[in-house]
């Protein structure tokens, strides 16, 4: 049997002419399709492409199989079509909330994958710094949003008809400037190796800055703020200048604007959970669906 995603890559270098257009249109790199095109070859029996300085055509093989490929394609399409009609999918709108750091690190691949399978549903993302994504699903503003919440906290109870799903649980890690003493082992570092070191934090008020402090003042390193900033984006990049150090979620210490010396810590007991929030009360197959993407994707522990 044929493999679906070989013969839209036979499709797609007939209608652009050459290996390197279609690896473009389809999001490949050469050496990648040009992979799925010789297993399509050996699957088939026969040479479907002869290359040429300009680019590739197709045998006398290739353009029986083409004809079959596009037949094939078309059915598998209409069948998608007809089972979203039927699971509730076929048109209609999903709202997501979001807060930056899950909007830039999270939600990408998984919209994309949406997308992908279910193009006739308009997709809306807005912007709610936790816990107001909370609120927001709860007035119907949004259909779920991506939100968070910190260990050591006390938990924020949900409002009727709203549950709370973990997308992803993640420690918090030590950040530095690059080289810096503090980030040259790769052992845990006990939270008491912080005392006298400046530290780059957030708000007073958020639940992340409150249980870093109360970890810090515990293991006897009370802490020294010398900066406060409204995100975590610019705490990296002061960081990563040499201005003090920080604790961050390891997803913001892994993909900085700005380098930065990474090192876990001990007790590992610093953590923060991404949720996925959405109501119960009412059927939505669309948030469903994405909701099942989110699972599939990011269902796991970041370290």
């Amino acid at each position: 049997m044929y493999d679906p995603t070989r013969l839209a890559a036979l499709v797609a270098v007939s209608e652009a002419g050459s290996i390197t257009r279609a690896a473009e249109r389809l999001g490949y790199t050469v050496p990648a399709l040009s992979q799925q095109l010789a297993k399509l070859e050996r699957e088939a029996g026969a040479a479907l492409l002869v290359r040429h300085h300009r680019g590739a055509r197709l045998t006398g093989a290739g353009e029986l199989l083409l004809a079959r490929a596009r037949r094939v394609l078309d059915e598998m399409e209409q069948a998608r079509h007809e089972l979203s009609r039927l699971a509730g999918l076929c048109g209609g709108r999903l709202s997501v909330g979001t807060f930056t750091g899950a909007g830039i690190q999270l939600l990408p691949p998984a919209l994309t994958a949406f997308r992908r399978a279910h193009p006739d549903i308009d997709l809306a993302v807005r912007g709610y710094e936790p816990p107001l994504g909370v609120a927001a699903v709860a007035a119907g503003e949004v259909d779920l949003a991506l939100t968070h919440t910190y260990e050591p906290a006390d938990p924020a109870p949900l409002p009727a008809a709203l549950t709370s799903e973990p997308v992803l649980i993640e420690e918090l890690v030590l950040v530095t400037s690059p080289g810096h003493a503090l980030a040259s082992a790769s052992a845990r570092l006990p939270l008491s190796e912080l005392a006298g070191h400046p530290l780059i934090s957030v708000a007073p008020a958020q639940p992340p800055r409150q249980g870093v402090e109360s970890a810090l003042v515990a293991a006897g390193a009370t802490p020294s703020v010398v900066v406060e900033t409204p995100n975590y984006a610019l705490v990296c990049a002061l960081v990563s200048s040499g201005l003090g150090i920080a604790v961050v979620p390891e997803t913001v210490a892994r993909t900085p604007a700005a380098p930065v010396g990474v090192r876990l810590l001990e007790p590992g007991n610093l953590r923060r959970t991404i949720s996925v929030v959405h109501r119960t009360d009412e059927p939505h197959p669309a948030a469903d669906t994405f909701r099942a993407l989110l699972r599939g994707a990011f269902g796991r522990s970041a370290g």
